[in-house]
């Protein structure tokens, strides 16, 4: 099954490790309000960012099979850790269809700077990447840019689990370091963390530090969707007349997964669970 012989109403699917991906489905909900939605959580086997990317490649692979399955067509790949481990892979299987990753920010970050420091948050897999090692080095290259990397052991699991005090201290231990070395803009480097901006910014406001920026890629994945649907001629009109759906599954709990969507992006979407 390929890309173009689906219909223009056919869905977009969207997956993450667990609800960080919600981070990017905002942005597309945003851009692409008439656009049918799939979303998986592949909760059951989170965080992607502790295990091998001979793993995260894999389960990649079967969550993109599945969302194919169900009619997709175009793939957002709405997880850092995904990207780097399996894109390639993924457009290589799927070569007709539309497929967007992430990645984090460097190039704006660096061009946001005033003083050259950037901070990384992001987690451990991600950085250890050879894709984002040479992109570093790339942009470090072009710009002068410093790129201070902070791995961040745990986070996604606290904001997984939805304990705002535990995620606070952690941002505070991860965060602090950084502003220290003299950091005045920080890469939100893994989807999950944009969910918890706010925490994010009251750190840095407690810390003291002043006119820190934070960039986060979401909205600029979403353009990217937009344009290689248009390109395509894959976009759904605007004028349909059944209202653009969302439904969302999980390799875990369908009601941790419904309370996140509710609590994390004030949307009630239908959830089942499902076995990749």
């Amino acid at each position: 099954m390929t890309s173009p012989t689906l219909p223009h109403d056919a869905p977009i699917g969207i997956f993450d490790s667990g609800v960080g991906g919600l981070s990017i489905l905002r942005h597309v909900r945003a851009q692409l309000p008439h656009e049918h939605l799939l979303y998986v959580a592949d909760t059951g086997f989170a965080p992607y960012g502790d295990k091998s990317e001979d793993v995260v490649a894999e389960r990649s692979l079967a969550v993109a099979r599945f969302l194919v399955a169900q009619g997709a067509k175009a793939l957002v790949v709405a997880c850092n850790t995904a990207t780097i481990s399996a894109v390639k892979l993924l457009r290589e299987s799927f070569p007709d269809m539309p497929i967007v990753g992430v990645e984090p920010g460097l190039k704006p970050a660096a061009a946001a700077s005033r003083n050259g420091k950037v901070g990384v948050l992001a987690t451990e897999r991600t950085l250890a990447g050879a894709k984002f090692l040479a992109l570093r080095d790339q942009i470090s290259a072009a710009t002068g840019a410093e790129f201070l990397l902070q791995g961040c052991r745990g986070l996604v699991d606290q904001i997984e689990l939805g304990d705002a005090e535990a995620t606070r201290q952690l941002l505070r231990h991860y965060i602090t370091p950084l502003l220290e070395q003299g950091a005045d803009t920080l890469v939100l480097g893994c989807t999950h963390y944009p969910l918890v901006q706010a925490s994010i910014e009251d750190v840095i406001a407690h810390s003291g530090a002043r006119g820190i920026g934070l960039v986060d890629t979401g909205e600029a994945v979403a353009r990217q969707l937009v344009r290689l649907l248009d390109a395509g001629q894959m976009l759904r009109s605007a004028d349909a007349t059944e209202a653009a759906q969302l439904h969302a599954y999980t390799s875990a709990s369908a009601a941790a997964l419904a309370a996140a969507f509710n609590s994390l992006v004030g949307i009630n979407a239908p959830v089942d669970e499902v076995t990749f």
